[in-house]
């Protein structure tokens, strides 16, 4: 007897060996798996950038519709020029997070001081910006380390997510069983 509370608890144990299996493989073979990862990025940004392109095609004539045109060219260019160039697409990728994790870590920084006052530690807020800033700096030396780490932590999350979902799934598994001998 399945119920909204109890789904069926096959599904979850699927879903938790696949993880479990994708973990593995990104953690056996970390370059394929970023290739993968990238050429996935490809299929996603051309799929919505034709999405976008529909959605402004069917708002008709508005203003501003030139925008969301823009934002759908360029989904559909970075998903064709992912394949022809997977190096550099990911190389971008990673070089854009290097950017976020500086920016995100002088702003960090920067509000601890101006805060410091009114924070009861600023400086654990300073140093998690230190942290940040620190982060995207060797992003910016050591890009292919900073993908391959970004691939282990994908490896190990999709293991413990994967080993999660399977004990849940035996977990349901003996819900579903106790409700069915209630209610037979």
């Amino acid at each position: 007897m399945e119920t909204l509370l109890t789904p069926r608890w096959s599904y979850v144990l699927v879903r938790g060996i696949a993880s479990i299996v994708l973990g593995v493989l990104a953690l056996a073979w970390p370059g394929p798996t970023l290739g993968a990862l990238t050429l996935m990025f490809g299929a996603y940004a051309f799929a919505d950038g034709v999405i976008t392109l529909v959605l402004a095609a069917r708002r008709g004539p508005a203003p501003h519709r030139w925008l969301v045109v823009v934002d759908g060219g360029i989904g559909i260019a970075a998903g064709v020029a992912t394949p022809l160039w997977p190096g550099i697409t990911l190389l971008t990728l990673v070089l854009l997070m290097g950017i976020r994790f500086l920016v995100a870590g002088i702003f960090q920084v920067a509000t601890a001081i101006s805060l410091r006052h009114e924070l009861d530690s600023p400086f654990l807020y300073g140093v998690g910006g230190a942290a940040s800033v620190a982060l995207g700096i060797v992003t910016f030396i050591m890009p292919g380390a900073t993908a391959m780490v970004l691939v282990t932590f994908l490896g190990i999350y999709a293991v413990v997510f994967g080993v999660a979902m399977s004990m849940l799934s035996f977990r349901l598994r003996r819900v579903d069983h106790e409700l069915q001998h209630r209610f037979t």
